[in-house]
């Protein structure tokens, strides 16, 4: 019976030795994608529009919490590309086909910047104008009505008159707005708003009053879905249309893609994969906005409870 009870023991032990060696080799397997990421800080742009803040920290937070350093680093949509291509700022979750694809295409095309893909949203930016403003101005959404002197006094103010206002995005977008007006002959003064919430409040307060207002929309954005207005119909955006600095055109519309500082793929690879496969839609992302801008949820509440949600569909871009 000693024996019997020595030759189990003996057994049993081998048995525990190759389970723990199982365990040992299994954790180590699962260690190696972090382990080959360097423990600095991911540094992500944040710019000044809601939606690209939702979408930069859907992806930092999902990074987060599968153990990554991430950075927020507020940025200039514009000047921003100069920080990617020295690797001074990581991940940009937002570059608009609208307005920033040459600076885009002249970053990746100098070998500092890579393009990480499509995020499955769709980029417009264009001139809109609340429907109520059709019964003054009858041959909207034409552009060529904006010349006729009666829509021009339509969206006139106070602070334009004669001339109509347009009011425009932060500088900082870009967009030649300017340029067209002065391209195109239009008899109107763009003023710039200040902050992209500024921009919307003063719409909020026109359209409660159907006060006049023509001003830049951009989608993904939760207005055209809860306000009934339509985009100027400008003459259609051709490349030498910008490219020939005419801007006498439509402003370019297209994807919204993901960039990142050529070194991110070999000092993060996790990070640099991950973020390849992140994707969502710009419906789901104007949802998303509304419950920010409009229903004034804290934004990183928002983020947190679409990640508490959808852990099955984020956790697949680790994969």
């Amino acid at each position: 019976p000693k024996k019997k009870g020595n030759a189990t023991m003996k057994k049993s032990f081998r048995m525990f030795k190759g389970a723990l060696a199982a365990m040992v080799s299994l954790s180590l397997t699962a260690g190696v994608a972090v382990a080959q990421d360097s423990p600095d800080p991911i540094r992500m742009v944040l710019n000044d529009w809601t939606g690209q803040l939702i979408s930069t920290q859907l992806m930092g937070e999902a990074l987060k919490r599968k153990g990554l350093n991430v950075e927020y680093i507020q940025a200039d949509a514009m000047a921003q590309f100069v920080g990617l291509k020295s690797g001074d700022l990581d991940v940009q979750m937002e570059v608009w086909a609208t307005t920033q694809k040459d600076l885009k295409n002249e970053a990746v095309e100098s070998g500092q910047v890579e393009d990480l893909g499509e995020s499955g949203m769709n980029a417009k930016e264009e001139w809109w104008y609340p429907l109520y403003m059709k019964e003054k101005c009858p041959g909207l959404p034409n552009w060529e009505a904006l010349k006729e002197p009666a829509c021009v006094e339509a969206f006139s103010t106070a602070e334009t008159a004669p001339k109509g206002r347009y009011l425009g995005a932060p500088v900082t977008w870009g967009g030649f707005d300017e340029e067209r007006v002065e391209a195109l002959g239009l008899d109107f003064e763009v003023v710039h708003a200040g902050t992209d919430a500024a921009l919307f409040a003063e719409l909020e307060s026109a359209y409660q009053r159907k006060a006049p207002i023509i001003l830049w929309v951009y989608s993904p954005h939760w207005v055209p879905a809860v306000y009934q207005g339509e985009y100027i119909e400008f003459p259609p955006y051709t490349e030498d249309c910008y490219k020939e600095e005419r801007y006498d055109c439509a402003k370019p519309s297209g994807p919204i893609w993901k960039v990142a500082w050529s070194g991110v793929a070999k000092k993060w690879p996790t990070a640099h994969d991950a973020i390849k496969k992140f994707q969502i839609s710009s419906d789901e992302m104007n949802g998303l906005i509304k419950r920010v801008d409009v229903d004034k949820e804290p934004l990183e509440k928002v983020v947190s409870g679409w990640l508490d949600a959808n852990e099955a569909r984020w956790q697949q871009w680790f994969q």
